[in-house]
């Protein structure tokens, strides 16, 4: 008799799921790893239970194997890997929840039985310059009434339910501390937008919701911590996954000009160290500005990998369909994606050939 959910995959078995993984990720890259059988791939192999206590329903992984797992299904397909992240950041929301709302919730997501996803960004990244928040919770008798809009979510027309953070009517601070909902997305008064036709990652049918009053399924009772943080350890796996997919292409290069191997072996140094670095971090932790300046350092560098490929390529790569086109492409994502202000001034400063504000004057770019 199988059990389920399996061990988390490690090894040969996170090389076979890989392997699986990247055999549709044309089509997923298309429609989505939701309809192109990608995230039940994942759950049937024991990948999302890994994010779940086991006394959710899961089976707990440790953060060094979830962020391997990260890596390599990154450097296999990133739209799956991205989808993943979001499922998994609804997930750690829902986990601090109530045990009602968790033996509600978590034993599905883990079994892959339901699907989730998450849309925070209006508490974090985007549109926190119009001063008032544009998603609200209004008290009502059953619970609560949403109002407003959740600019950026992936996966909007695929999935269950949706978790997102909105601040109470009764906040007068755009700041002020938000309270966590899980919403149905079959409920009236949600109105998906129709996926974005993004440079890249179109595949994670990435939206904008609009809300009327829209009933919560569950409250997650909020925390004393101030809500959602961007730039976690998962961004930056993600950026060595993508990272190790140009450089394999690289790689295919060299073998056939050896001028190529020291910028090859050079490149493969980087991202090793940088990878190191991650592990310990998962091992032993992180403060705020050691983790941003790795996410900085992964950013930079997945570009630069993606460049030299298509340098190394030549016109071939140029063409539409090449897979360094498309990775080139891919790794514009993470100048973009969930990224801290001071990793976007970092960068910023970086391109401008600029000291950033670690050694000097910082800049404003909100």
């Amino acid at each position: 008799m199988a059990i389920f959910p399996p061990p988390f995959p490690t090894g040969s078995s996170l090389a076979e799921l890989c392997q699986e993984i990247k055999s549709i990720d044309v089509k997923t890259r298309e429609l989505g790893p939701w309809k192109s059988g990608a995230f039940s791939k994942l759950a049937s192999h024991g990948c999302l239970a890994g994010w779940i206590k086991k006394d959710d329903g899961g089976t707990e992984a440790s953060e060094t194997e979830v962020m391997t797992f990260l890596v390599s299904i990154a450097s296999s397909c990133l739209t799956t890997a991205l989808a993943l992240t979001q499922w998994a950041s609804a997930v750690r929301i829902i986990s601090r929840g109530s045990q009602e709302t968790r033996a509600r919730f978590l034993p599905d997501l883990a079994a892959g039985q339901q699907s989730t996803t998450v849309g925070i960004s209006q508490l974090t990244t985007s549109r926190q310059h119009l001063g008032r928040p544009i998603l609200t919770a209004k008290k009502i008798d059953l619970g609560w009434s949403l109002h407003g809009k959740c600019p950026w979510v992936t996966g909007a027309d695929s999935v269950n339910t949706l978790v997102t953070g909105a601040v109470p009517l009764n906040s007068k601070e755009s700041q002020a501390t938000p309270h966590f909902f899980i919403l149905r997305m079959n409920s009236s008064g949600i109105k998906v937008a129709p996926p974005m036709d993004l440079l890249a990652l179109t595949g994670s049918r990435t939206s904008s919701i609009e809300l009327e009053d829209v009933s919560t399924e569950a409250e997650i009772t909020p925390q004393s911590e101030t809500g959602p943080q961007t730039g976690g350890l998962g961004t930056t796996a993600l950026a060595i996954g993508s990272t190790r997919a140009s450089l394999a292409i690289l790689e295919q290069e060299s073998l056939r000009r050896d001028a190529l191997k020291p910028i090859t072996s050079e490149i493969e140094k980087e991202v090793s160290t940088i990878e190191a670095d991650l592990f310990e971090a998962t091992t032993y932790g992180i403060n705020t500005r050691e983790r941003n300046l790795l996410r900085q350092r992964a950013n930079t560098l997945v570009t630069r990998t993606s460049q030299a490929a298509l340098t190394a390529s030549k016109g071939a790569g140029f063409v539409k369909g090449h897979p360094i086109e498309r990775l080139i492409r891919e790794s514009m994502f993470f100048l973009v994606w969930s990224c801290p202000q001071s990793v976007t001034e970092s960068l910023l400063c970086d391109f401008a050939g600029i000291e950033s504000h670690t050694h000097g004057p910082s800049i404003n770019i909100s």
